[in-house]
């Protein structure tokens, strides 16, 4: 099970939800408390901004952290579950949350699984550049793009809702 928050939802969800991992994505300068109970080897924190085009001054998501997101998630047991967030609980993690079960079950529709994205979270909207990369990483052929294409913009909101996300369906 992965769990979504934003990054003042991260103690309260982890100590509600029994996680032993947690990913982390966040700007360069925004500090994250890896919880006590959150072993050191389960965290991973990748710095990146919230954009879908390079901008000055800002870092772009690219291949190097979705291939790091991938191989976190690849040594994932599931035996309990994983809390992604970023620091909004909309975009960033969001998206990762949907590459991260597109990658462990590469026969789950993309379109259903970014359908159910949706029901669980109103406000998710999935980074784009994250999405495009997974996609080519996966060699999903543009389907991940199409299908969080297709759930459109989430609602407006400060900060998302915390949600679950089978990846099994």
């Amino acid at each position: 099970m992965i769990h979504v928050c934003s990054l003042a939802k991260v103690e309260e969800t982890v100590a509600r939800t029994g996680a032993e991992r947690l990913l982390s994505l966040l700007a360069a300068g925004t500090d994250v408390l890896r919880p006590a109970s959150i072993m050191r080897e389960n965290h991973l924190h990748l710095v990146m901004h919230d954009i879908a085009a390079a901008q000055d001054g800002m870092t772009m998501p690219g291949e190097e952290h979705v291939r790091n997101l991938l191989d976190f998630a690849r040594r994932w047991d599931r035996a309990r579950p994983m809390v992604v967030h970023c620091y909004a609980g909309i975009s960033r993690s969001t998206a990762s949350a949907y590459i991260i079960a597109a990658a462990l079950a590469p026969k789950r529709d993309e379109a259903e699984l970014a359908r159910t994205l949706r029901r669980l979270s109103p406000s998710a909207t999935p980074n784009p550049r994250l999405i495009a990369v997974a996609d080519a990483l996966l060699g999903r052929g543009g389907r991940m793009i199409a299908a969080i294409e297709a759930i459109g913009r989430g609602a407006d909101a400060f900060e998302g809702t915390p949600f679950e996300l089978r990846i099994d369906g």
